[in-house]
């Protein structure tokens, strides 16, 4: 359903528009998480490890392509806020053909230099065949990945956040129960749960594009429509590439990250994929709000209304914080039964390493809660240098620490690591709302 965010109840328009993306991220996360659980259980540690050590990887692909793909919903929101619905389906058009070229592009890079990539990472000869199978899998999907996000996006900037929630969370329910079929009780490999991944993705993009051309007129594009608007696919790339830099950041920050992980051993290299699943649960839902925050930011800079927009920002950072409130007592207070579920009872060492992570991490989440808000804030008014610009700070400093911590702490050095670049990057982003907010008197 079609929503205009330039009137009406802000904190009700925010709620509304998060929750979905909220619930959508949740499913996702679930599902990975039932992944791993099942990887690990019933394969084994090192197919467990192997998964993780490629989960950065992955993440850089999604994360650059969800990048380019916010940059052009930015575009859309603010020409849909500015009821020019011309241009919203031009900029359509212009994303979905560039995406055909770009994401055959990344299928073919990405399986060409797989393994070369993961013995860089110094990923143990005892799991690299099983990763680099795995990880080649995972890129056939990136098409499939592109055009559910851009669909999903061109959704949302019409304010539609609940339709792509629908057809993830039937996607993932679907993926996870392949796989408990097919690896739990049949005892297939991890090439299936890398093939059911797949399967997930391309039928998510099919339904948002099906539901597209029966209910929303909008974003109903002819074949003659599928062309290239040079303008707009300089306006494009200039926010989503720089987006797409941005949110490529943090799973490159995480890859190297890995590698400093890898060293330490298969234990801690378990106990670490198993953690940052939880971590996801924190920071994807975090994200999520900070994309209502854009959404809603975006419309009404289309619309010119300034006072909605700091209100807004002001109700969106509040959401923020209440999702701190709740995945900080989770994480705590269920950290070692967390743990129990990615590892069976021989590997109590894997679930010492995780509780004690997640022990420090839980208190630190507040950190991206507010460090995301802002984000979306400045996203929403097309100041992508900037959050390209906050990001790298946060990212090259967390990397900087993990090496300098990690090896003489071990797992438990992570977490503090990752407060130092957040509290930066909070020092940086504050003053730069404050001395730019719109509607500031000059």
């Amino acid at each position: 359903m079609v929503k205009d965010m330039t009137s009406g109840n802000i904190p009700r328009h925010l709620i509304t528009y998060s929750i979905p993306l909220v619930l959508g991220s949740l499913f996702q996360l679930t599902y990975n998480a039932v992944d791993s659980i099942i990887v690990g259980r019933f394969i084994g540690k090192e197919a467990l490890a192997a998964v993780g050590t490629c989960s950065p990887v992955m993440n850089i692909i999604i994360l650059g392509i969800s990048g380019i793909c916010i940059g052009s919903s930015v575009l859309m929101s603010n020409f849909f806020g500015a009821k020019k619905m011309d241009l919203l389906k031009k900029e359509l058009a212009t994303t979905a053909v560039f995406g055909v070229y770009f994401s055959l592009v990344v299928v073919a890079l990405g399986i060409l230099v797989t393994e070369r990539l993961l013995q860089v990472l110094y990923v143990p000869d005892e799991i690299l065949h099983i990763a680099t199978v795995y990880l080649r899998i995972i890129f056939l999907g990136a098409p499939f990945t592109f055009f559910y996000n851009a669909v999903s996006s061109a959704l949302k900037s019409v304010g539609d956040s609940k339709t792509p929630l629908k057809f993830l969370a039937f996607c993932s329910v679907l993926n996870g129960v392949l796989d408990v079929i097919l690896i739990g009780g049949l005892g297939l490999g991890i090439i299936c749960s890398a093939a059911t991944t797949v399967i997930a993705e391309a039928l998510s993009a099919i339904l948002c594009i099906l539901y597209v051309y029966r209910r929303i007129p909008e974003l109903q594009l002819q074949p003659s429509e599928f062309q290239i608007d040079g303008g707009l696919l300089r306006q494009t790339l200039q926010y989503g590439g720089v987006t797409a830099l941005q949110q490529s950041c943090q799973p490159v920050g995480k890859l190297l990250i890995q590698g400093a992980v890898n060293p330490l051993g298969v234990d801690v290299m378990a106990a670490f994929n198993a953690v940052t699943r939880v971590d996801d649960y924190a920071f994807t839902p975090e994200q999520s709000i900070a994309s209502g925050i854009t959404t809603f930011v975006a419309q009404n800079s289309g619309a010119g209304k300034n006072e909605r927009i700091r209100q807004g920002f002001r109700d969106g950072l509040f959401l923020e914080f209440c999702y701190w409130v709740f995945i900080c007592v989770t994480a705590y207070f269920l950290r070692r039964p967390i743990m129990r579920l990615f590892v069976t009872g021989a590997n109590e060492g894997v679930v010492e390493l995780g509780s004690r992570y997640l022990a420090v991490m839980a208190f630190f989440y507040v950190l991206p809660a507010f460090t995301n808000g802002v984000q979306g804030y400045f996203r929403g008014m097309k100041n992508m240098k900037m959050t390209l610009l906050c990001t790298f700070i946060q990212t090259s400093l967390r990397v900087i620490f993990v090496y300098l911590l990690a090896p003489r702490y071990g797992i438990i050095g992570i977490p503090f690591a990752c407060a130092i670049g957040w509290s930066v990057m909070l020092m940086v982003e504050v003053p730069c709302y404050f001395h730019a907010r719109p509607g500031k008197k000059r």
